[in-house]
């Protein structure tokens, strides 16, 4: 793949507003859907809700045994939900701090959870079992076991679709209606992550060979592209669903879905070079109504990208000193972005 350097660095439009500390390396962050607080989840257990504003911990969390493995806070209310190593989904109340429900996953290593963007059904993984229920703790359905572990679980965009991604396919089901797939996207393979394209239209997902694999899902046609250095984890979407950026190395890979008649096949995507050569990307996302991306990788930079300035891609950076840059969030108004350590370390960030 050609590689695209920055030119021309604007002025830093990542500006710290404040920065603060949690015990250890940051796994997860959340946002409350007001911007005014925000979730950090350590990978030993322990969640922090911080003001937003000032850094102040307003409460500290137990979170899981063993480890906190994932966090969502509710799209449309106040109800933070936690997976860990202990089984168990937790939600608690974002106000108080204090629990609101205790869910059992239906089996150990819980580590994938994600609210509908209704806020009225949630979802989690653990193992090869997936359990959906209400906002109130009312268990909808237990979904067949996958064929392998469940990597990931997204909500399709414009439905109350649930797809689960493991060894062998993406399967999409409607867990309010039936126990039955609507749909199976088969394909021989480890994948890791996927993300869908806002529009629904597209579901990629990064895989353990190296390569990260397109499905237009209404047609259930596929492509594939090749040539990263790792293993992919690393996808995001911008809000109109054209550019989808991937990691899977240290250089931030853009294709652009609408380049011709077959989407990115045969195209040449954007490469856009910053962190060191040898810091593989850890995170990314795009702004939900923004065209700003950041980055994070094993060096501890958090880069901002505004893709598409031919003035300058590269618009904004900060260094964490001593730890990599493990996890992203944009706030819901897109104001703010939050980036958390291996160390620790959070901040937050203006942007703009």
């Amino acid at each position: 793949m050609a590689r695209i350097s920055i030119f021309g660095k604007a002025e830093n439009r990542l500006r710290p507003v404040w920065q603060a500390a949690v015990p250890d390396h940051v796994i997860a962050l959340a946002w409350a859907p007001d911007a005014a607080r925000l979730a950090v989840a350590t990978v030993s257990g322990p969640v922090t809700i911080f003001d937003a504003n000032t850094g102040k911990p307003l409460h500290e969390l137990k979170g899981h045994g063993f480890g906190t493995a994932a966090l969502a806070w509710q799209p449309t209310g106040n109800l933070l939900a936690s997976v860990g190593q202990d089984s168990k989904v937790r939600v608690w109340d974002g106000t108080t701090g204090e629990p609101a429900q205790t869910l059992d996953a239906g089996a150990s290593w819980a580590e994938k959870v994600a609210w509908h963007p209704s806020g009225q059904l949630l979802a989690a993984a653990a193992g090869k079992k997936t359990r959906v229920w209400t906002a109130g703790g009312e268990l909808v359905r237990e979904l067949p076991a996958q064929a392998g572990t469940v990597m990931d679980l997204k909500w399709r965009p414009g439905t109350n679709h649930l797809t689960l991604l493991a060894y062998g396919s993406a399967t999409t089901y409607d867990p309010g209606a039936s126990a039955e797939p609507v749909r199976v996207l088969a394909w021989k393979g480890s994948p890791l992550a996927m993300a869908w394209s806002p529009d629904g239209k597209i579901l990629a997902h990064g895989n353990q060979d190296s390569t990260v694999h397109f499905w237009y899902y209404d047609a259930s046609r596929d492509l594939q592209m090749w040539g990263y250095k790792t293993k992919v984890r690393e996808l995001a979407w911008d809000y109109t669903s054209r550019y989808l950026a991937t990691g899977g190395g240290p250089v931030v890979c853009i294709w652009d879905c609408q380049a011709g008649t077959n989407g990115p096949e045969g195209s040449k995507p954007t490469m856009l070079v910053g962190h060191d050569e040898d810091a593989n990307l850890t995170a990314l996302a795009y702004q939900n109504r923004g065209f700003l991306l950041a980055s994070a990788a094993l060096d501890g930079k958090v880069l901002l990208w505004q893709p598409t300035n031919r003035k300058g891609t590269q618009v904004g950076e900060f260094q964490f000193p001593g730890g990599e840059s493990s996890a992203l969030a944009w706030s819901a108004d897109d104001k703010s972005l939050a980036a958390g350590c291996g160390t620790g370390a959070v901040a937050v960030f203006r942007a703009g």
